[in-house]
């Protein structure tokens, strides 16, 4: 009888741990992704939720672009090209294979035609001539990209050319490219290029009879997976199939890297097993958008009498689900600041923190710039709280 109730007892420990290991196979990291290289990361936070060989240098292919098209938003909010700028083709980027528009030299193009290019039919002649138009040649903003990486953290990658060619020294990692991702869809323009599924372009010389060029998106999964939003594939016989998509739920975005996948099915199958993953066991608690106010802050000594604290980037908690109502946020800020100060002079910060330990934070900055009082302002400020 003690037996058999032993036996009973043994029976139930087994079916518990096997039903443990099922759970932690579920919803841990305890899965193979069929690629060299894999990254899935939290968009709002930087967060990351699966890893595999995140810092190995691989060749990124077309997934360069991704840079490329991050530059030229940066200079379109910066002013110094806009979408309606006419880009003259030049005999070097004519000469580009592989993805193209077919562009001919002397033939104008605008910036907006050349993004969408980029964007949908990973265009490399595209790439070549908004390289020219921004940088002036190809080889300053093949430069700019790299001073760029840097910038952000990208510590893993070197590029050689705008597009991804096959280039001796062009490579980059699962992890820098998730950054510039990251980075590239804080812009809300740029989601017009992405999401295209397909489109057309009118395509050759004004003086001679145009063609209409068809375009269809490379990333499938901007058709069959819903909520995505982006971003890049890429190929290249030595790179394989790789891939950079994103895609948004309920306000949660998320990121993933596929790298040296052998197959195209396989990299758009296994970014979708890497999305749902982290949209099933993972949320995010927003907390601060970028230039947010804070709060506004007396300024002593200064012209203006006030200066709003605004956050100086998104601020987000990555928790698992269930855990949202554990975060907690710390705001320091002092009470006055003293003037003079530029705008995005830092004041405080805000910070994050889950079980007592922190897991985030963001800067709290002056929203603008505040010079010194004169001495006719500072009687005017007497004056006007005498009569108060």
């Amino acid at each position: 009888m003690r037996l058999k109730r032993f036996k009973i007892i043994v029976y139930f420990i087994c079916v518990m741990l096997i039903s443990s290991n099922c759970c932690l196979f579920v919803y841990g990291q305890e899965f193979e992704v069929n690629a060299r290289s894999a990254i899935l990361m939290d968009a709002g936070s930087g967060k990351i939720i699966y890893e595999k060989n995140i810092h190995d240098k691989l060749p990124p292919a077309s997934v360069t672009k991704v840079m490329t098209m991050l530059l030229a938003m940066e200079a379109i909010d910066k002013g110094s090209i806009s979408l309606e700028d006419q880009v003259l083709i030049s005999e070097r980027a004519a000469s580009m294979g592989g993805s193209q528009l077919y562009l001919e030299p002397g033939e104008e193009k605008s910036v907006n035609d050349l993004l969408k290019g980029i964007a949908v039919a990973s265009a490399n002649d595209g790439c070549v001539a908004l390289g020219e138009h921004i940088s002036g040649t190809e080889e300053m903003f093949v430069k700019r990209m790299n001073e760029r990486a840097k910038e952000l953290g990208m510590s893993d990658t070197q590029f050689m050319n705008t597009n991804g060619l096959p280039q001796e020294g062009h490579y980059s990692s699962a992890y820098d490219i998730a950054l510039m991702s990251k980075e590239l869809l804080k812009y809300p323009k740029i989601h017009d290029y992405l999401t295209i599924w397909m489109s057309s372009m009118k395509v050759g010389l004004a003086n001679k009879k145009q063609t209409s060029l068809q375009l269809t998106n490379t990333n499938k999964l901007i058709r069959t997976y819903p909520g995505a939003n982006g971003i890049k594939t890429g190929y290249t016989s030595d790179a394989k199939y790789c891939l950079s998509a994103s895609a948004k739920k309920n306000g949660f975005n998320l990121i993933t890297v596929i790298l040296g996948s052998p197959t195209s099915k396989i990299r758009f199958s296994e970014a979708t097993g890497l999305l749902n993953y982290g949209f099933a066991a993972y949320s995010t608690v927003p907390i601060a958008k970028k230039n947010q106010m804070i709060e506004p802050l007396v300024v002593e000594k200064g012209k203006e009498a006030k200066v709003n604290a605004v956050a100086k980037d998104d601020l987000s908690a990555l928790v698992k689900k269930g855990e949202e109502s554990k975060v907690q946020k710390e705001i320091i800020l002092p009470k006055s600041i003293k003037a003079p100060f530029k705008a995005n002079e830092k004041v405080g910060e805000i910070i994050l923190k889950k079980d007592g330990q922190e897991i985030g934070r963001v800067d709290i900055v002056t929203q603008s710039e505040v010079t010194s009082a004169s001495a006719l302002n500072m009687f005017q400020k007497m004056i006007i709280k005498t009569i108060q």
